[in-house]
Parts: C-alpha cells; sequence; structure tokens
C-alpha cells in the first residue's frame, strides 16, 4: 500500500500528474494509437507535474514559509533562507505539522513559566513588604510614643528604645541574607573548596550555638557509628552557614528537652550524606515542597513569632547547589524534621 503521509509537494506533484495522465495517455492510446497516448500520457504528466507544483509553491508552501518565519519571529538568516529555500520543500504537510505542534508545544511551556514566575514575583513582594512593614512599623510607634513624652519616663523609655533597637536589628539581618541571596544568584561570591573533616565542623556550631540549644536544654549529638572523621571537599565557610542555619531551625522548632543529631553517611566513593535531625514540630507534607523557598512559612509552628527573616532555607539550598550538590528535607507532623545534604569527598 503506497504510503502518502509524509510525501513531499514534488511527490505530491509526482503523483497527482502521474492519476492525471494514465487516464488521459489511455484514451489517447485507444482512440489513435500507442505512440500519440504515449506522447498525451508524458506530456499530460510533465505539464501537470510544473502546474501542481506552481500552485503548492505559491499557495500553499509560501503560507508555511509565513509560518516558520513566524515561529522563529526574526528576519530570516543566510542559514535559515537556505532552510527555507531548499530543506523546508522537501518536508510533508504532517512534519510540517509536527514541528509547528512542537513549537506550540515549547510556547506553552514557556508560557506557563512566565505565569509561575510571575505568581511566584507577587508572593516574593508582598512577603517582603510584609518582612519590612513589620519591624517598620514597630520601630515608628516606638518612636512617636517617644516623641509624645514618654522619654521623659525612665521606666518606659529605655524598654521602648530596647524593642526599636531589637526591630532594628532584624531590619537589619533580612537585608543581610537578602544580599547573600543576590550574590549567590549572580555568582559574584566565589567558593573557596578545602579539605576539612565536616564532624569537627559539626561540633564547632554545635559549640556556637549552645547558649540556644541550653535554653531549651536541648541535646546536640553526633549519631553513634558517624564519628569517624571522614573529610569533604567545599567552601568550609558557607557549609559553616548552611549547617548553622539547620541547627538553628532546629533548635526554634525542636522541642524542650528534645535532640538534635547530625548523621554523615558516605553514599559512594565520591559523595558524603550529611543530615540535622530534630524531634520538634514537623512540618505538614502539603509544605514540604515550598519550605526552600525565600520567606516561605508554613501554618503550623513555622511563624514570624520565632523569628529570622524566613530566608535562612532559602540561603541552604543556594549554597549547596553553588557547590553542584542536593539539599532535600524529611519531616513529619509531631515526629520532627530532617534536612540533609550532599558533598563530595576528599580531593588530592
Amino acid at each position: 500500500m503506497l504510503e502518502t503521509k509524509n510525501l513531499s509537494p514534488q511527490q505530491l506533484s509526482a503523483l497527482t500528474a502521474l492519476f492525471l495522465a494514465i487516464p488521459i495517455g489511455f484514451a489517447f492510446f485507444l482512440i489513435e494509437n500507442v505512440w500519440i497516448g504515449a506522447a498525451a500520457f508524458v506530456l499530460t504528466f510533465i505539464g501537470s507535474y510544473y502546474l501542481i507544483g506552481f500552485v503548492l509553491e505559491s499557495f500553499i508552501y509560501r503560507k508555511i514559509k509565513l509560518i516558520y518565519k513566524f515561529i522563529y519571529q526574526t528576519k530570516a538568516s543566510k542559514r535559515e533562507e537556505t532552510y527555507y529555500k531548499y530543506i523546508l520543500p522537501q518536508k510533508g504537510i504532517d512534519e510540517v505539522r509536527e514541528d509547528v505542534e512542537k513549537w506550540a508545544e515549547q510556547k506553552s511551556a514557556e508560557i506557563e513559566l512566565l505565569k509561575q514566575n510571575e505568581a511566584y514575583r507577587k508572593e516574593f513582594l508582598q512577603n517582603l513588604a510584609h518582612e519590612f512593614k513589620t519591624p517598620i512599623f514597630a520601630i515608628q510607634g516606638y518612636v512617636d510614643t517617644l516623641l509624645s513624652g514618654a522619654i521623659e519616663n525612665p521606666e518606659v523609655n529605655k524598654k521602648f528604645l530596647e524593642n526599636a533597637s531589637k526591630n532594628i536589628d532584624r531590619m537589619v539581618n533580612l537585608v543581610e541574607d537578602l544580599d547573600e541571596i543576590s550574590k549567590l544568584e549572580s555568582g559574584e561570591q566565589p567558593l573557596y573548596k578545602e579539605n576539612f573533616i565536616i564532624q569537627d565542623l559539626i561540633r564547632e556550631v554545635f559549640e556556637a550555638l549552645s547558649i540556644k540549644t541550653a535554653a531549651k536544654q536541648i541535646k546536640t549529638i553526633i549519631k553513634k557509628g558517624c564519628e569517624a572523621p571522614i573529610i569533604v571537599f567545599a567552601d568550609k565557610e558557607k557549609i559553616r552557614q548552611v549547617l548553622n542555619n539547620l541547627v538553628v531551625n532546629a533548635t526554634k522548632y525542636g522541642k524542650n528537652n528534645g535532640t538534635i543529631i547530625a548523621s554523615i553517611y558516605k553514599t559512594d566513593g565520591m559523595h558524603v550524606l550529611v543530615e540535622i535531625s530534630d524531634d520538634g514540630i514537623g512540618i505538614a507534607e502539603e509544605h514540604l515542597p515550598r519550605v526552600f523557598e525565600r520567606f516561605y512559612r508554613t501554618d503550623r509552628g513555622r511563624s514570624r513569632n520565632v523569628g529570622g527573616t524566613g530566608l535562612g532555607l532559602a540561603i541552604c539550598k543556594h549554597i549547596i547547589e553553588a557547590h553542584g550538590q542536593t539539599i532535600h528535607i524529611r519531616s513529619k507532623i509531631d515526629v520532627g524534621t530532617s534536612v540533609g545534604f550532599t558533598l563530595t569527598t576528599k580531593r588530592n
């Protein structure tokens, strides 16, 4: 059976001309003789071929060329002109349709991505405005109260000034975290990688945050069986920042008299998995895909009441991805949360 699905214009012209030429040539063969019939066949075939080809070229493939130019949305380069002149005419209608469908799917995906980015941008700006508005209004309230006469009251003025100072610190931290993320995204902060023992760095972070963990009587330990020194190759100060953010979060949302456990595993000869786990309030499953977004906070527990800028996990994600590695989170309500990330092993 003749396959007509992907016929080029030339093939379609030839096939149509053949269907026209056969009955005409056969008719002349019956009326006159074989030579006149053959001549009629040849002349009809050639004439029909060029006429049909001209019609296809003029009325169909010129339109198709316009479609392709619309798809590329630019003035055709020499390469594209060559494509239009020599390659496009060889394509069948179905092949052209497939090209247009692929372009449509690509544009549809791009539009969907733009919509998602626009929604994310709006949400980000709303969150950013809220994060700044809260401390600014608080500072404004304290200052206005002091200017209204409370500055003369020694029992009030110091307390108000201390509260204003805390809100200023919150704004400074927010600006610093935003600046950190911007630099990480733009690649302005290079990584200074070195070999170091990851357990030693974890112990340093535990020690630096011991006052905060002791306030909630939280124990910080390295999991049994993970004490053996493992050397990783990374930017030590950046990884310190990651561990610091994770331990601070585990302290904020961990329960009193709880435990923060650091686990270190060699996943293969090239990578190491580091996990920081707590036994705190946990995170609902529906929030897990978004916890690494800037300013994203869950409805339960992850509120502004416990402080922080809402950028800690976003910074962690950027730092780990800048190392070419991955970060993940596992959590269950009232059971706890584990955040893990990978690093490369020792480099010679």
